[in-house]
């Protein structure tokens, strides 16, 4: 599943290709595409309304949208699930066998959205008040869909970084987890964005393993795994994220580089890039991490 780089990555894509340009049709070539909305109907939904903004928390993406009158109360929400791809400028290409949404503009251009397992979906949804309280490029309140209300700020929010009640408050529920800092580190309800594989760089990058209790570990050892955590999705977005197959690429269709610079994840049994100890790898809850023993000890 795409992480929070690779969810940025798309949404900067779409920002410079689309946003300001209105919807003209909308077809739905899969129902589970748009499930929960009828797929006949749904191009209605978007019918004249213009991307007004392209945003992002964590993993989850949507287009805020506006209609004649200039009121912007809803919100296109967009959830890549394991292979969902956002790809734009499609407009000369027949449909694809994957192809599940294909949107058409007025000036021409088009958005394809192209999923082969089909565990992503778009969503009309109504805008709320972010609960976390920041605001928007106006100073007002920002308004994010509802089904993201539930979400945590994630460490690449402009607030979190610019504000230090974001961070201390999340060192503080962090903390309060007596479970191991790498499944903390994963639950969306906590911090927002760091999913498997930039767990496994953080706490490398941090020299701490993976199961090691979160509510055993000081407040300035959680605040360095933020901060290398921050620190790894930065380079990896400015590498394009991180491709280990054809399912994630951009809105160009182009794949990210980020995985020749992992250190730990993936790498089982292959000598550490510091200290040329082999990589061990443990599992837990259904998933794996990966770490040194030597340099996180």
């Amino acid at each position: 599943m795409p992480e929070l780089p690779e969810v940025e990555v798309v949404r900067r894509g779409l920002e410079s290709h689309i946003l300001g340009r209105r919807f003209a049709s909308v077809e739905v070539f899969h129902p589970r595409a748009v499930r929960g909305f009828d797929p006949v109907s749904f191009s209605s939904l978007l019918d004249a309304t213009r991307i007004r903004s392209v945003d992002r928390r964590g993993k989850y993406l949507w287009m805020v949208v506006e209609g004649d009158s200039g009121a912007s109360e809803q919100a296109l929400f967009v959830h890549l699930g394991m292979s969902g791809q956002m790809l734009v400028n499609r407009e000369t290409q027949p449909v694809g066998k994957h192809e599940r949404i294909r949107a058409t503009f007025t000036d021409g251009s088009v958005l394809s959205f192209v999923d082969q397992r089909t565990f992503g979906r778009w969503a009309m949804m109504s805008l709320v008040p972010d609960p976390h309280g920041t605001v928007d490029a106006i100073g007002g309140p920002r308004l994010i869909p509802e089904a993201v209300a539930h979400v945590a700020m994630d460490p690449l929010e402009t607030a979190f970084t610019e504000d230090d009640r974001h961070l201390d408050n999340t060192i503080t529920r962090i903390k309060a987890k007596n479970s191991e800092i790498k499944r903390v580190l994963l639950d969306q309800t906590v911090i927002a964005g760091i999913g498997n594989i930039y767990a496994d760089e953080a706490l490398f990058a941090a020299g701490i393993r993976p199961r090691r209790r979160a509510s055993g570990l000081s407040r300035p050892a959680i605040r360095r795994i933020i901060g290398h955590a921050r620190a790894v999705m930065l380079r990896a977005l400015d590498e394009g994220g991180t491709s280990f197959d054809s399912l994630y690429v951009n809105v160009n269709g182009s794949s990210g580089y980020f995985s020749r610079s992992l250190q730990v994840y993936g790498r089982e049994g292959k000598p550490c890039k510091v200290c040329g100890t082999p990589i061990k790898r443990v599992q837990f809850g259904g998933r794996s991490s990966h770490y040194c023993p030597v340099c996180q000890r």
